[in-house]
């Protein structure tokens, strides 16, 4: 019976923790034949402060958190190592701001597919953990145009 009870408190405690931030609307843009990069977007809202710290797909080679921000009338587009998440705030992550990127797809993700896609948050007590999302591909039609693997330059 003891076994049960502490099978269930660590259960229950990874769930919490999967709840402590809120993940809403995850979707991935959809991409065409030859594309190598695509963005994820979603709303993130933590209930103690932390930060998004790392991303993984299977889908990609590469994933990392970046932004865009106008830069002297010039939109620029640059990895960040993490993205804080103060407690009851929501942080959009979306095109023309933050998101995470996808580079060096494995293939084309399609309008329709499903990405699954691993986020790392970590606590202010340094503790990290990963929380799986199952992100739609949404279509290209009426969405601002994220830059080519090879047109977006890091600084």
């Amino acid at each position: 019976m003891k076994h049960l009870m502490s099978i269930a408190l660590v259960a229950l405690s990874a769930s919490a923790w999967a709840q402590s931030v809120e993940i809403k609307d995850p979707w991935v843009r959809a991409t065409v034949a030859q594309q190598k990069a695509t963005g994820a977007f979603m709303q993130l809202t933590a209930k103690a402060d932390s930060k998004l710290v790392e991303a993984k797909s299977p889908v990609a080679g590469v994933v990392e958190i970046h932004e865009m921000a106008m830069d002297n009338n010039v939109m620029k587009m640059r990895q960040i190592p993490g993205l804080a998440l103060p407690a009851g705030k929501t942080v959009d992550l979306k095109p023309g701001g933050y998101h995470v990127m996808l580079l060096d797809l494995k293939g084309q993700v399609k309008e329709g597919d499903v990405v699954p896609v691993t986020l790392v948050f970590e606590g202010k007590d340094g503790k990290r953990e990963n929380v799986e999302i199952k992100a739609p591909a949404k279509p290209l039609a009426n969405m601002p145009a994220m830059p080519a693997q090879g047109e977006h330059k890091h600084q």
